[in-house]
């Protein structure tokens, strides 16, 4: 009827417009117009045609199977496949009217990729399209030779028709619809990795970051409205419907078989270089976020109540600290992954570009932007005029700075911890809050009560006496009091802190100003941030240390700077010795102990009484430290991607940062290779078992059943929650990408 009418209409409607030529014309259009009407009310509907499923992927027979090392992308070959098939789907519009086809085609096959075993799928593209995988019906089989064989397969094949493809690396789709591939089964292509070195499978501890992300860490993924009908990822930036968190895990996972202890680092954020002045507090990015069925608490306290973060080039310098909620979320997971958590409490300052605050080490106005927490110091800073470090004036400055809240003060909620304390943001106030989220999370398996604030623990109110040591040994009691007997606990002291404060003004001294902390009962172990020199090289024709290596990546002389060289067997004694190679050889005069003034003389620190000198002479009474009573964790360990980066393994590039700085003769280039022989010599050196392993290296002790250093302690610095390669390179999303090319991201390179 439609056909006739609409026809009609047409014509006479050509007519007036165009003669006899529109007539005919408007006659054709409206017959075409009136079979679809028609079709629609009366017709069938039409039949999607069935495409023959090999349309655009290989399915050869006798091809090569690739060997891949590392990480590449794979281009697959069908090797199993069922026709095409119609499926039912549910799809209804508002009040209960069909508003799309209630069937699609979908696919079953299987795609061949690599020689096997691999250790991690990655991305996976259709037809050059990144693919989300969330709610699709897949399986990855590694290749291993013990695989069996697919479900599917057997199902359509039978038991005795259906190979396990043992060595095979392979992929099974089940059921993925093929509507958005024109009907016909996509090209596919993957990222996997093989692991080939032997790095990845000595990685037994690490530390997550970035400590400053406000849900990074939540495994859930999550929006942020934007405005009406608008909304942008919080935290899934690499896969639209899986976190940021659960592909960056799964991928670390993979990649380090043999992982056991993973550290969380959650960051609250100092706002001054003066102690007296800090106060330490939880920060957010913006004011105000909508995000459904989350929202942002810390402490008891919304984003309302506590202080922005501070600009730098026209946005938050650093991400919020983590919400409670995320926290939780991300132990529980990682917990359900089988890995001991490490709750590692993290200061940074946010101290912006062009502030007005009195710089203690100068007492000029600014400070340094975004420096290293180790620069908390008194007002004035020791040496300075007018410093109180030596007297008792010290003390209210170090009292404010730590702070006056007790366990009492906090309070299990929900999914965070109510505080009820004084009106302050000391440094208790923090670690006290974490230690009862570690217990709401149902215990973990070790905790941090600070790192590397060694301008706070070396400072003194005494000849020998250290304030704000002594608030770490009540801090810890305080803790171990919540946590309990079976979460270990530990300070993880800077390089230059571990060992014991040599004055400047006396560099005759030495006080084991840390002593007291390491023999306290409520400490487990004595953590190092571990960054201390293996090379110095130099890239000269005249290179100092050309008679005992060929190269800077060379494994044995990277390994003999371990327990040697600089800070060990010599010292520069000024930059320019430094400049000039003129090394000044470690002694101890008639006092016969050189390991006091040696860094990297670990094991004599570790295996010997500590007696003070003060004034150069040597107490007669050892200080609380019980030789070999303790195990060493290295807290942190490592170095950064960048040209002889074991020359100084501790510095690294931020261009916000006061502390942005490139390793002594170092070109800023990038380089992963010598990040990776740093962390290889480290493993083989401590760890039994590894190639060339001395039991000298890291002997028993007689106090306890271990090795000086726990070999399962060794938290390479690090990894990040962010996924790559959305980190780095959504510089739209997060402001540090630039520094990941020569940083201290393992992210993204092992593997």
């Amino acid at each position: 009827m439609a056909t006739l009418a609409l026809s009609l209409a047409g014509q006479f409607a050509g007519g007036i417009v165009g003669g006899p030529f529109g007539a005919t014309l408007g006659r054709a259009l409206g017959a075409l117009a009136g079979s679809v009407i028609d079709g629609a009310i009366f017709g069938e509907e039409q039949q999607q045609t069935l495409p023959a499923p090999f349309a655009l992927q290989g399915s050869s027979e006798g091809g090569v199977i690739p060997r891949i090392y590392g990480w590449n992308r794979v281009t697959g070959n069908i090797i199993w496949a069922t026709n095409l098939e119609r499926q039912s789907i549910q799809n209804t519009g508002s009040k209960g009217m069909s508003d799309a086809p209630d069937e699609q085609i979908v696919a079953n096959f299987a795609v061949g990729l690599c020689e096997g075993e691999v250790a991690h799928l990655g991305r996976i593209w259709a037809d050059g399209r990144l693919l989300e995988t969330q709610g699709l019906n897949f399986r990855f089989y590694s290749g291993d030779q013990s695989q069996t064989a697919d479900s599917l397969i057997v199902a359509k094949q039978g038991v005795q028709n259906t190979p396990a493809y043992r060595g095979l690396c392979y992929l099974v789709f089940e059921g993925l619809p093929l509507t958005e591939f024109g009907n016909r089964i996509p090209n596919i292509s993957v990222e996997l990795c093989r692991v080939v070195g032997d790095l990845e499978p000595s990685i037994k501890a690490i530390t997550v970051i970035p400590g400053s992300t406000e849900f990074g860490y939540d495994p859930v993924p999550r929006v942020r409205i934007v405005s009406p009908g608008k909304t942008v990822s919080e935290n899934a930036n690499q896969l639209g419907q899986t976190s940021d968190w659960s592909i960056s895990i799964d991928e670390l996972q993979a990649l380090c078989p043999n992982l056991k202890h993973v550290a969380l680092v959650v960051a609250w954020f100092g706002d001054d270089l003066r102690c007296g002045q800090c106060k330490i507090q939880p920060r957010v990015e913006v004011s105000t976020k909508n995000i459904p069925d989350t929202s942002w608490v810390v402490s008891g306290n919304t984003r309302a109540q506590v202080p922005l973060m501070t600009q730098y080039e026209g946005g938050p310098a650093y991400g919020g600290t983590p919400s409670d909620n995320s926290v939780l979320a991300a132990i529980a997971d990682l917990k359900s992954r089988g890995f001991k958590v490490t709750l590692y409490p993290f200061v940074m300052m946010d101290i912006a570009h062009g502030n007005g605050l009195t710089d203690p080490y100068t007492g000029t106005v600014g400070q340094s932007a975004y420096p290293w927490r180790g620069r908390i110091t008194c007002a004035p800073a020791p040496g300075q005029p007018g410093s109180p470090d030596g007297t008792g004036a010290l003390d209210a400055q170090v009292s404010t700075f730590t702070g006056s809240a007790t366990v009492a003060d906090f309070s299990n909620g929900s999914d965070t911890i109510n505080y009820s304390g004084p009106e302050e943001w000391g440094y208790r106030r923090m670690i006290l809050h974490y230690a009862k989220l570690a217990q709401l999370a149902g215990g973990i398996d070790a905790m941090l009560i600070g790192s590397e604030l060694r301008g706070l623990t070396w400072l003194r109110n005494g000849p020998t006496s250290f304030p704000f040591v002594d608030d770490l040994i009540e801090l810890a009691a305080d803790v171990r009091g919540i946590v309990g007997p079976s979460t270990k606990l530990s300070y993880g002291a800077d390089w230059s802190e571990y060992a014991g404060l040599q004055p400047p003004d006396a560099p005759g001294d030495k006080i084991f100003h840390l002593d007291a902390l390491w023999a306290s009962s409520a400490i487990d172990a004595v953590g190092i941030d571990n960054y201390m020199p293996l090379s110095d090289w130099r890239g000269v024709e005249e290179e100092p240390d050309a008679a005992v290596a060929k190269h800077p990546y060379q494994l044995d002389y990277l390994q003999a700077n371990i327990a040697g060289g600089e800070g060990f067997d010599w010292y520069y004694a000024s930059d320019a010795d430094r400049e000039n190679a003129i090394r000044t050889p470690i002694t101890d005069g008639v006092g016969g102990e050189p390991w006091l003034w040696r860094l990297k003389d670990i094991k004599n620190w570790w295996s010997n009484a500590h007696h003070n000198r003060v004034g150069g002479v040597r107490d007669a009474v050892a200080t609380p430290w019980v030789p070999q009573s303790k195990p060493i964790w290295f807290t942190e360990l490592g170095c950064g991607a960048v040209d002889k980066g074991a020359n100084q393994p501790n510095v690294f590039g931020d261009a916000k940062s006061a502390e942005n700085a490139r390793p002594y003769f170092s070109s800023g280039v990038a380089d992963p290779h010598i990040q990776r022989q740093f962390l290889r010599a480290h493993h083989q050196w401590w760890q039994a078992g590894s190639p060339g392993f001395d039991p000298g290296n890291n002997p028993d002790s007689t106090q306890y059943a271990g090795q000086m250093l726990d070999p399962e302690r060794i938290y390479v610095w690090t990894w990040d929650a962010r996924p790559y390669p959305a980190f780095p390179s959504r510089e739209d999303v997060w402001s540090d990408g630039p520094n990941h090319v020569s940083g201290h991201w393992l992210t993204g390179r092992l593997g």
